[in-house]
């Protein structure tokens, strides 16, 4: 027994000292997309076709007479009421707390309003009409700080939405995007006419392929992400603003026409404005988790994917591979997916394949970390960026849970060039 105390020990504390620390993977595979695309010829049929889908997409909420979803899906967040819910002091919310957003939330007054707007600003959709944050318990490993369960998501600038209804203190908008609905600060929002509208909704949309600020008028700038898109006219680019569309002038190596064709420069570039990107649970800090690195990346090139890992799941060609072990995971990915044209899906994450090196299929994510134990209790070992990984990113760590690894967890992949 006093020997096994004597292994057991050092281990401990070994494991303990690796609580945070740089995974193998980061170091042996390289994290420069060049290194995953110099030897593929990548084929999407139809690009044209998809890009008319997707433009279809984006404007659909101005073809709608009212909202895509019940007062009763609408209204989901009222769910909170009744867990342990923290906020940003920490401290637990209050019954009262959440009585007064479920009150100001006015959803009485449901599609009351149906008025069609345009963000002036990346935004953020909230689950209730506060700034607020709202954690599950921030000792537990994977809660706390960034997990905010008030942010649905983070919207980019000049995307089309449908307001559903004002909350009681005229403050938020309860809204639809083409994926997404919540509460939006009504400062974020430019009301359009009919003649605005027709004049935004073009056949032709231009998206940004880089990222950085723009400086649009002394008085207005944004920080554009890729997957931000524009209307063009007069060779100009239509952009909301406060109090009306403005024509403005976008660096033409920052906007290219969409779809932008799907090749391995194309690629590339792109994904280099991904990597080591930090992550931003729901859009946090204007930055991308899992599924929004994923959306961006294939918006560019006409696809359209929905918001978040389960949903991206649907409108494409899905096989389950839940009932596999690891090895035959692992091999099926490797014989039948395609480069940058595959998602793969667990629950809660979704990673796009980017091909094989040394033997292993490699994939392209934003995470947050991987799963590990500290002093007997499960803990997390932050990547906390994008990154190429292996399936299973730290696995050479004493304290890696191997339970609870990608690998294990992969329910199946999601083949994009077929069902779209």
């Amino acid at each position: 027994m006093k020997y096994i105390y004597l292994v057991l020990i050092p281990l401990l504390f070994t494991a303990c000292s690796q609580k945070n620390v740089q995974i193998a993977d980061l170091k042996n595979y390289s994290q420069n997309p060049t290194s995953y695309t110099q030897n593929i010829k990548p084929k999407l049929e139809n690009q044209e076709e998809l890009a008319k889908e997707f433009i279809k997409n984006y404007f659909s909420v101005w073809q709608r007479d009212k909202l895509s979803r019940s007062k009763e899906e609408a209204s989901w967040g009222n769910i909170y009421a009744k867990k342990e819910i923290y906020l940003e002091n920490h401290k637990l919310a209050s019954k009262q707390w959440f009585e007064k957003q479920i009150e100001n939330s006015n959803f009485e007054q449901f599609n009351s309003s149906l008025q069609k707007a345009i963000l002036i600003k990346n935004s953020d959709f909230r689950v209730f009409p506060t700034e607020s944050r709202m954690f599950y318990n921030p000792k537990k490993a994977g809660e706390g700080f960034p997990f905010d369960y008030n942010q649905n998501s983070r919207v980019k600038i000049n995307t089309p939405v449908l307001i559903s209804h004002y909350s009681k203190d005229k403050a938020w908008a309860f809204v639809e995007s083409h994926y997404v609905f919540g509460w939006i600060r009504v400062d974020n929002l430019l009301l359009v006419n009919e003649k605005q509208k027709k004049e935004f909704m073009k056949d032709e949309l231009y998206v940004i392929v880089k990222e950085g600020f723009e400086v649009f008028d002394k008085n207005s700038l944004e920080d554009l992400k890729v997957g931000t898109f524009f209307p063009k006219k007069d060779d100009k680019y239509l952009l909301a603003s406060n109090s009306s569309i403005k024509k403005i002038d976008i660096n033409p190596h920052k906007i290219k026409k969409l779809p932008i064709k799907f090749n391995s420069k194309n690629i590339t570039n792109l994904a280099k404005e991904f990597i080591a990107e930090p992550y931003g649970w729901g859009g946090l800090n204007n930055h991308r988790d899992c599924s929004s690195f994923t959306q961006d990346f294939f918006s560019a090139f006409g696809v359209y994917l929905k918001r978040n890992s389960k949903a991206q799941t649907l409108l494409h060609k899905y096989i389950d591979l839940s009932n596999m072990d690891d090895e035959e995971k692992k091999e099926y990915i490797k014989r039948n997916a395609t480069p940058f044209l595959t998602l793969v899906y667990l629950r809660g994450h979704i990673m796009l394949y980017v091909g094989i090196q040394k033997d292993e299929p490699m994939v392209m994510h934003n995470i947050w970390g991987v799963r590990t134990w500290y002093f007997l209790s499960e803990s997390r070992n932050v990547i906390g960026k994008t990154v190429i990984t292996t399936l299973e990113p730290g696995n050479e760590l004493l304290n890696f849970n191997p339970q609870k690894s990608i690998l294990k967890k992969i329910q199946g992949i999601v083949i994009l060039e077929e069902g779209i």
